[in-house]
């Protein structure tokens, strides 16, 4: 007994509750007394376990006769606190502090905790005894996830890697408003074994400036564009040659809406009238005559479903200047000037995005501003044009249209023949690989002229132009020319070619040496029409 009781105050100085230790103190104090009343304690100090198993000292004390067997050996309840959080969330105390002394008192009732509302996976995985598991696509989602984050590639600590620019030479332009300009001034030598182009030339050396302007729309709904340039070339080994050529076109497109698009397009061109022209000047005149041409042209689109329709309407003016003669004084080209006023109208059907086939009827009027020449011919016109033809676009990669028909143009003087072709015309842009670029252009022009009798002359041209980056700072640029002329009531021909080749080598971004060499040829059936001309250019470019 008297090692019993330090025990018993070591276990109530470790009680929670104060007043659970006071009164487990007097009930041990009362049943040690019970006992020795009884015959003292049951067995002796070396006695196994199994046969000193003591009554629970928390059983009502009533009728401890009456109880059984089994209810004197049950398990002790489990204690229940009535705060919740004062034990874990399992329900159970820790192993050294379960013990006799945490049992409820006989005849208290404790408190039984209210337990949480469960899912319906929770009652699935009681009732299977198996927990629910997400599905296979939302785990594959998890783990695809967990492989990006782990494969994302991060940057050097000690280093700031630029990224490589896809084309390090290329003009970055200079922001105008909305507009995107890129200027380019080019400014070399050129010698030239026939500076004019015409019969019996002259080789010379020459200086060559020019400069163009390309300006583009920053816009996300419309689009404009402008293409400019101006070419100044005189002689500087004492001669007279001197020549100045320059021109502008301008387009702009905008969307509507309701499938409408409206298109438009004006155009100015300013040279000395090409040596290989239809027209011949008397043999006085030292040099040929100024042209001007204006174009323009606005046309309105409409898609309905996969049918295309469109109406255009276009003026083209050309104005000849004076031609200056060898003996003095000036051969006037007025009666030459004249306008063509033409209206389109087109029908298209979309067999797929890439492709749209169309046909195209023309109605127009060319109008000389001299009704009645000096020869007494009434050379205005009615024109009249039919045309077959489709239109490509499948991107960066091929896009252009080409077609076939007839043209042809009555004049109000019966005396003069109508003047009639079939017609070629077309555009391709092809880009096989990357950086380079090939481009198809072919046009079927009817040529008016002012010679006794004759109705004019039907041209047909065609240029052929690759362009390839050879390497991040050299470009190549080669093209090839052929013109084809037919006099109209007679047998007369010409046949122009012509080839060029330049490469651009560039020093940095803003500048480059740029060298050329072009040739080009005329045969023709009239005497005194043969010419030919060789050019070799060197220079620089600077460009923004």
């Amino acid at each position: 007994m008297s090692r019993l009781r330090p025990s018993l105050l070591y276990l109530a100085a470790r009680a929670r509750r104060p007043a659970l230790v006071a009164t487990t103190g007097i009930l041990w104090f009362m049943f040690t007394a019970v006992a020795q009343e009884n015959g003292g304690l049951r067995g002796t100090a070396g006695t196994s376990p199994s046969n000193t198993a003591l009554p629970p000292l928390y059983a009502p004390r009533t009728d401890p006769t009456a109880a059984t067997e089994a209810e004197s050996n049950a398990p002790p309840a489990q204690y229940q606190p009535i705060s919740p959080g004062a034990l874990p969330d399992d329900g159970a105390l820790p192993d050294a502090e379960q013990d006799a002394f945490d049992a409820p008192l006989p005849g208290r009732q404790t408190a039984t905790p209210v337990p949480a509302p469960r899912s319906a996976e929770d009652a699935d995985a009681e009732t299977t005894g198996a927990a629910r598991v997400g599905t296979v696509d939302s785990l594959d989602e998890e783990r695809n996830a967990a492989e990006q984050r782990d494969q994302q590639r991060t940057g050097a600590i000690e280093t700031n890697i630029r990224q490589r620019e896809e084309n390090p030479f290329e003009a970055t332009g200079i922001r105008a408003g909305s507009f995107i300009l890129r200027p380019t001034l080019q400014q070399g030598l050129e010698w030239s074994s026939n500076p004019g182009g015409g019969a019996g030339g002259e080789s010379d050396v020459l200086s060559e400036t020019t400069l163009r302007l390309n300006a583009q729309s920053d816009w996300a709904r419309h689009a404009a564009t402008l293409d400019a340039y101006g070419t100044y070339r005189r002689s500087i080994t004492g001669s007279d040659f001197k020549e100045f050529l320059g021109g502008a076109d301008a387009s702009v497109r905008f969307d509507l809406g309701n499938d409408f698009q409206l298109n438009g397009t004006l155009g100015y061109q300013r040279r000395p009238e090409d040596a290989t022209s239809a027209v011949e000047l008397p043999a006085a005149a030292i040099e040929r005559p100024t042209s001007q041409t204006i174009t323009g042209s606005l046309g309105l689109e409409k898609s309905l479903g996969k049918l295309r329709l469109g109406l255009t309407g276009s003026v083209d003016r050309n104005i000849y200047g004076d031609a200056e003669l060898a003996g003095g004084g000036t051969l006037s080209q007025a009666e030459r000037n004249q306008t063509l006023y033409a209206l389109q109208l087109r029908t298209g059907y979309q067999i797929s995005p890439a492709l749209t086939p169309f046909i195209e009827a023309e109605f127009g009027r060319r109008a000389y501003d001299v009704r009645t020449d000096s020869n007494g011919y009434r050379r205005s016109a009615d024109r009249y044009g039919l045309r077959v033809g489709t239109e490509f676009d499948r991107g960066e990669k091929l896009s252009g249209e080409l077609s076939a028909g007839i043209i042809s143009e009555n004049f109000d003087d019966e005396r003069l023949e109508t003047l009639s072709a079939f017609t070629v015309d077309g555009r391709v842009d092809w880009s096989p690989r990357r950086g380079t670029t090939v481009s198809l252009n072919g046009t079927t022009e009817i040529e008016g002229t002012t010679t006794a009798g004759e109705s004019g002359s039907v041209l047909y041209a065609s240029t052929l132009s690759v362009s390839r980056e050879l390497r991040a700072n050299l470009t190549g640029l080669a093209s090839l020319g052929l013109a084809w002329r037919r006099y109209a009531g007679s047998d007369e021909r010409d046949l122009t070619w012509n080839a060029q080749t330049s490469l651009t080598w560039w020093l940095n971004r803003y500048a480059g040496v740029t060298g050329r060499l072009s040739y080009e040829k005329l045969d023709s059936t009239l005497a005194g029409r043969d010419s030919n001309s060789t050019s070799i250019f060197l220079g620089m470019t600077l460009q923004r």
